[in-house]
C-alpha cells in the first residue's frame, strides 16, 4: 500500500440539513492507487457526499470535518482549486467542440496551445481513438465518449478521482470494460478513487467496499 502521505482523507465529517443530521463524524482514508466503492441506496447521503468534496455543497446544508489530499486542507477552498476530477454518468462533452477540442480544453492552462494538441492527441491514442481528434461528439458510441470523458477528465491532472455511477448508462459487456479502462489509467497514475453506487455489479473485484448506511452513522477507516 502506499503512504498517507498520497492520501485522500476525510475526518469527523458531519452534514446535516435543518434539525436532520445525514453524515454524523465520518472518517475515511483513501490511498494513492486505491479504489473504494461507497455503496447506498438513493437518499442515502451519496450524492451529498460527492457535493462537499468537490466544493459544490448547497447552502442550505452545513457541514463540519476536514478534508485532505497529500496532507494538505482543502475543504475551504473552492471548487476550481481542489483539483478533485468526477466523472458522471453522462459522459457531458461540450457539442460545440470537436472530440480533440474537449480534450484540450480540460489541459491545464500553463501548457502552450501547441503542447496542448499533444497532450490531446496521447490521450486518444490511449483511448484507442487516434484520428479521432476532428469527430463530432455526437459520432461517438457510448462506450468511445465514456473513454474520452474519462481522459478529459485526467488530463486536468487531478489529484483525487470521484465515479458518479459512471457505468450505469453502458450495456453489461461495455460497463466491465470500461471499468477496466477506468481502473487500468487511476492506477498508473496512483490516484485515490471514490466510487459510488447503488449497484454492486458496479464495485470493482479488486476494490474496498464500504456501505454508506454504516460509514454516515459511526465512520470507517
Amino acid at each position: 500500500m502506499n503512504s498517507e502521505q498520497d492520501a485522500l482523507q476525510i475526518k469527523a465529517l458531519t452534514i446535516a440539513l435543518a434539525n436532520k443530521v445525514l453524515i454524523e463524524n465520518m472518517n475515511l482514508s483513501i490511498e494513492a492507487g486505491e479504489t473504494v466503492a461507497l455503496m447506498g441506496a438513493s437518499g442515502s447521503g451519496k450524492s451529498t457526499l460527492l457535493a462537499w468534496l468537490c466544493g459544490v455543497l448547497d447552502p442550505a446544508f452545513t457541514a463540519s470535518g476536514e478534508l485532505s489530499i497529500k496532507q494538505q486542507r482543502i475543504e475551504h477552498l473552492p471548487c476550481e482549486q481542489r483539483k478533485v476530477g468526477m466523472l458522471f454518468q453522462d459522459s457531458l462533452l461540450f457539442p460545440h467542440f470537436s472530440v480533440g477540442e474537449n480534450l484540450m480544453f480540460a489541459v491545464p492552462a500553463q501548457i502552450k496551445k501547441k503542447e496542448r494538441r499533444v497532450h490531446a492527441e496521447q490521450a486518444l491514442i490511449e483511448a484507442g481513438l487516434e484520428g479521432y481528434f476532428d469527430n463530432d461528439p455526437s459520432t461517438l458510441s457510448g462506450g468511445q465518449s465514456a473513454r474520452v470523458n474519462l481522459m478529459r477528465t485526467l488530463l486536468a491532472e487531478p489529484q483525487a478521482l470521484l465515479l458518479d455511477e459512471p457505468f450505469s448508462r453502458l450495456d453489461q459487456a461495455l460497463r466491465a470494460q470500461f471499468r477496466e479502462f477506468v481502473l487500468q489509467h487511476t492506477a498508473d497514475k496512483k490516484l485515490p478513487v471514490l466510487i459510488v453506487t447503488h449497484d454492486p455489479v458496479d464495485v470493482p473485484a479488486d476494490s474496498r467496499c464500504l456501505l454508506m448506511a454504516d460509514l454516515a452513522v459511526s465512520g470507517i477507516r
